[in-house]
């Protein structure tokens, strides 16, 4: 159980990302650890955290500009949320809502207008809290995932179809 005044949502670094994901730098991260590290030092990305007794509970990332498709972020109007997690023992308390509804925020007062997250149609809770939260219209089926990356640093082909849902920032 994580009580609210010990519960702290705030920007984080790639150091911070890379230690969270189990690397101890970025050369020696995966292809995606190291597109996630680059983005956010190059500050096309922004690690969001729940941190809890100095402990990382919760993540979600914002990329501003996707080049590889503009649907998912275009770097004026529209910032991609993904990689969305809270630690399991800590589900079913609000702490993603808030953590979603801070960074909704912060697109906002930035000046983006709409945010775009990905979900497989078969993750029930997620679908529902994303459409709870605003995220009602289907931009597009997806197989590629344009910030996972193979070994050549290219965007990976996933085998099952999710959804892009978008939301308009008002």
């Amino acid at each position: 159980m994580v009580r609210e005044n010990t519960m702290e949502i705030r920007k984080a670094t790639g150091d911070e990302m890379l230690a969270l994901w189990e690397y101890p730098d970025p050369e020696n991260a995966s292809p995606t650890a190291k597109f996630f590290y680059r983005s956010i030092s190059s500050g096309n990305a922004v690690f969001w955290a729940i941190e809890h007794h100095g402990e990382l509970i919760g993540e979600l990332y914002v990329f501003k500009n996707i080049e590889a498709d503009p649907d998912f972020a275009d770097g004026i109007t529209t910032a991609y949320l993904c990689a969305f997690r809270v630690r399991e023992d800590c589900r079913g308390q609000g702490l993603g809502t808030r953590l979603i509804e801070t960074v909704l925020a912060d697109l906002k007062a930035g000046g983006f207008r709409r945010a775009t997250i990905g979900v497989g149609p078969d993750e029930e809770r997620n679908v529902k809290l994303y459409r709870r939260l605003g995220f009602t219209t289907k931009v597009k089926d997806c197989r590629t995932d344009p910030c996972a990356m193979n070994e050549h640093m290219q965007p990976v082909q996933e085998e099952d179809t999710w959804w892009l849902l978008s939301k308009e920032l008002t």
